[in-house]
């Protein structure tokens, strides 16, 4: 019966060497090219290690003489001694004409006192296999019991702490005093005693306990952002696929430069094109790690609760936000996303002023008012007919309720007009219950309520001087020209005006339109000097008649709109 294949390295000098130690005839052919390490099928016996079995009649030949066919055809053939002797055969091994070599156990100590030759042979076949720093994988291929821990300390102490590194103290092949202080059989019955205790106690040994699962069911950092804070990197890295254009890539010294030109030769200047290839991509995974760390999203927890404190729409305008965070630190964002909110806020709260205004609303009181019934009439189920038949059985359809952020909630509060007109310093823009008011002077200026409409953009509150209010300006009539007559049905746009436009626009006989163009004019004209503007200059920027651009300049500057040079 054919075993399993068994793995064979080549000695760097001299013949083959096999696993256990014994020399091979030199036309044995090695079972791994020369430069590149494969890694083969490994059959482990009971106790760890390699495990030999005979071709012909399978049995274990592991810990004692084996023969090995030395021919090319026969591939890790191995006999064992009562077979070779009889003269048996199996698959293309011939034992009239075919080479062999005895392989015999190895097992005398060499570098320290309780590691054998077939022990070092294999700690060193499983470095070159698995790898420096795969103890666990090292120590089940030495076998005999060997921890990781006792094989990573071996190899410290011995290789790598040895005054001849990479050699260790007794590498001298003249140098026999561990062989000749231990003698065979008693290191082979250490060995023995020492593999039948720690079999006794691993059999004695009780139970590894089961990993427990998390109590709590909130997912981990790995499972929410894909990065594994342990390993310092994601589960899926960017561009996972950039190393196989770079894992069979070799450079050797000197190599790619032309000697006559000593310039790159086209194939190394497209490898170095490759290899910034490489390292762009490599740069792009630490950036995406280093945003990790900066904007603290491993802190799940806490991004949680702060998240299921905002509104569906401030949700999803924080999620738009997110690509931004790659070109910010995490104060310059949260400012960002801040100011986002606020402008989102400011956005609803206009739009819910507008929506009163159509509701001929003219007060917050009413406002407030108007919202709660509002709420209540959405809950409200439809009414039936009186002839409908399915009236009295159709389940009540209930509308979910209308989310308002309490930012927007404050923005049109009935205290607003109190509360701003308490303030005595303008607030800033990362108030998101407060609007800025930074335009006005505290000390000049103070805001009061008013009762009238929601009008020219002033909530229920108007600037008044702080020692006493302004007298009501008198609108001087023009000649000869009877005042016109405005109304809502009439006239657009009235309904931005205050009384007192109202009034100078039907004096002036202007439409509110136009009359809110040349306001925005003049406006505009004054704040190129500071605020202050010439009557000239008021009627070169209104083009009408110079007596109505008079009276309106005068308006402005009574107003406090604009100053008068």
């Amino acid at each position: 019966m054919a075993s399993e294949p068994k793995h064979k390295r080549s000695s760097p000098a001299g013949p083959p060497i096999s696993d256990d130690g014994g020399y091979q005839s030199s036309r044995e052919s090695s079972s791994s090219e020369m430069g590149v390490i494969k890694r083969k099928n490994i059959v482990k016996g009971n106790e760890g290690g390699l495990k030999y079995i005979c071709d012909v009649c399978s049995a274990d030949i592991t810990s004692t003489v084996r023969i090995r066919c030395a021919h090319a055809i026969c591939n890790e053939y191995d006999l064992c001694v009562p077979c070779f002797s009889k003269g048996e055969s199996s698959r293309d091994h011939d034992p009239k004409t075919h080479p062999f070599s005895v392989i015999e156990q190895h097992s005398i100590p060499i570098y320290t006192r309780d590691w054998g030759a077939d022990e070092e042979l294999l700690l060193l076949e499983g470095l070159e296999v698995y790898g420096l720093g795969s103890w666990s994988d090292v120590a089940d291929h030495v076998g005999g019991f060997r921890t990781k821990e006792e094989v990573c300390d071996h190899y410290i102490k011995t290789y790598v702490e040895s005054s001849k590194f990479p050699l260790p103290e007794n590498a001298d092949p003249k140098d026999l005093s561990l062989i000749e202080e231990i003698p065979r059989e008693e290191f082979q019955a250490r060995k023995k005693r020492r593999i039948e205790d720690r079999k006794d106690a691993a059999k004695s040994a009780a139970p590894a306990t089961p990993k427990q699962k998390p109590t709590a069911s909130v997912p981990a950092c790995h499972e929410v952002q894909g990065y594994m804070p342990g390993r310092l990197e994601f589960e899926t890295e960017f561009c996972n696929e950039a190393e196989e254009a770079v894992q069979h890539m070799m450079f050797d010294p000197g190599d790619g430069v032309n000697p006559r030109t000593g310039e790159l030769e086209p194939e190394m200047e497209l490898k170095m094109l490759v290899m910034n290839i490489y390292n762009a991509r490599l740069t792009a995974r630490t950036d995406r790690k280093k945003i990790i760390f900066e904007h603290e999203l491993l802190q799940y927890r806490r991004n949680n609760i702060v998240d299921k404190r905002r509104t569906k729409e401030e949700r999803d305008l924080h999620n738009k936000a997110k690509p931004f965070a790659r070109m910010m630190n995490h104060q310059d964002f949260e400012a960002f996303t801040t100011n986002l909110e606020y402008e989102h806020n400011l956005r609803q709260a206009i739009g819910q002023l507008q929506d009163w205004r159509q509701m001929r609303i003219g007060d917050l009181k009413t406002g407030e008012k108007y919202e709660q019934e509002k709420q209540i009439r959405a809950q409200r189920p439809a009414a039936t007919g009186a002839y409908d038949r399915l009236g009295g059985v159709r389940m009540p359809k209930t509308n979910p309720p209308i989310e308002i952020p309490a930012a927007t909630t404050a923005l049109t509060a009935p205290e607003l007009p109190e509360r701003l007109k308490t303030t005595s310093h303008p607030q800033p823009a990362s108030s998101l219950a407060r609007p800025p008011f930074s335009a006005l002077p505290p000390s000049s200026t103070t805001l009061t309520p008013t009762k009238g409409p929601l009008t020219n953009g002033n909530t229920n509150v108007s600037v008044a001087p702080s020692s006493q209010l302004k007298p009501k300006y008198s609108i001087p009539p023009l000649n000869g020209t009877a005042p016109l007559k405005l109304a809502n049905e009439n006239t657009t746009d009235l309904h931005l005006l205050t009384k007192e436009e109202a009034d100078l626009c039907s004096a002036l006989r202007l439409m509110p339109k136009p009359y809110l163009a040349i306001k925005e004019g003049l406006i505009r004209e004054a704040m190129k000097s500071g605020g202050s503007l010439k009557r000239k200059s008021a009627k070169e920027v209104c083009k009408i008649d110079p007596s109505k651009s008079a009276r309106l300049f005068d308006f402005f500057v009574h107003s406090g709109w604009i100053q008068k040079v």
